[in-house]
């Protein structure tokens, strides 16, 4: 059973920026396919940005430019750089992962078995 444990959360004024971290615990020392995902009250869950296990990325629309995904090798752990944050970026965000993808999709949540418990990211105006 794979646990994925999550960090970085936390409050922002508009502008600023945070990185949240997702690590694999409990689960063989190996690549994942690892995307986060995002939901606020009120709205359907959104694919915010992932990895392939081949280091192939992936954007929604709306944070392209503004943030960065990337995985330490060696820690095996997943990051996501979120600069330029809007109040709109307000959610809880969530880990998840899947054994093997090469570009990991943002739309089909159920392509993914593992989830993290969440990190809360609120901005401010």
């Amino acid at each position: 059973q794979v646990q994925l444990l999550e960090s970085g959360g936390g409050s922002v004024q508009a502008g600023g920026s945070l990185r949240l971290s997702c690590a694999p615990a409990g689960a063989p020392d190996r690549t994942y396919c690892m995307v986060w995902f995002r939901q606020a009250p009120g709205i359907e869950r959104e694919g915010v940005a992932g990895m392939g296990n081949d280091g192939r990325s992936n954007y929604a629309d709306s944070v392209k430019g503004r943030f960065t995904i990337s995985r330490d090798n060696a820690k095996n752990t997943l990051y996501l750089q979120m600069n330029s944050l809007k109040p709109e970026d307000t959610a809880m965000y969530y880990c998840a992962a899947a054994g093997w993808c090469r570009t990991p999709p943002l739309t089909q949540p159920d392509a993914y078995d593992w989830w993290g418990q969440g990190t809360q990211v609120t901005v401010s105006s």
